[in-house]
């Protein structure tokens, strides 16, 4: 597997400091906390409250070049989402979005968990396109989706 190249040499904390999101100290407590707890930065941050998930996904995308995909609005394909099988969806907190030839389009809430990528691209036999979307978008499109499914199914 390739690493992921950044497009900007800079740590998602200073880049959320230079762009007013979070001060020198909010990143500094968030630190120890991912130091103590574990788990990734921006979501240490977005659970102490001190920033929004949209702000962690678009450094994502200045960062490393990943383009931002907000799901609320976005209409999904049943059938194209169904090519991942939800518990995959839920473990590493991804959606298929679209798929044109063999290239699927995923929305990702961490666009660098590469071992999750080659995964998707062993099950499905497809290339994968990463797009940067928040846990909560992607969390909300599979309970939408899947509570339709659910809804069918009673409704017969």
């Amino acid at each position: 597997m390739v690493p992921f190249k950044r497009l900007v040499k800079k740590q998602l904390g200073e880049l959320l400091i230079e762009r007013g999101i979070i001060t020198k100290e909010q990143l500094e407590k968030a630190l120890l906390t991912q130091k103590e707890k574990g788990g990734l930065l921006g979501e240490v941050l977005v659970s102490e409250g001190v920033t929004k998930e949209e702000d962690i996904a678009q450094v994502l995308t200045v960062q490393y070049g990943f383009p931002y995909l907000p799901l609320q609005n976005y209409e999904m394909n049943a059938e194209i989402v169904k090519m991942i099988p939800e518990n995959i969806c839920k473990e590493h907190n991804l959606i298929a979005v679209d798929k044109i030839g063999d290239t699927l389009t995923m929305a990702m809430s961490n666009p660098l968990n590469g071992k999750a990528i080659e995964a998707i691209e062993s099950l499905t036999r497809c290339k994968v396109q990463v797009f940067v979307s928040t846990l909560t978008d992607i969390r909300n499109a599979l309970k939408n989706l899947h509570g339709k499914e659910n809804k069918q199914v009673r409704d017969q």
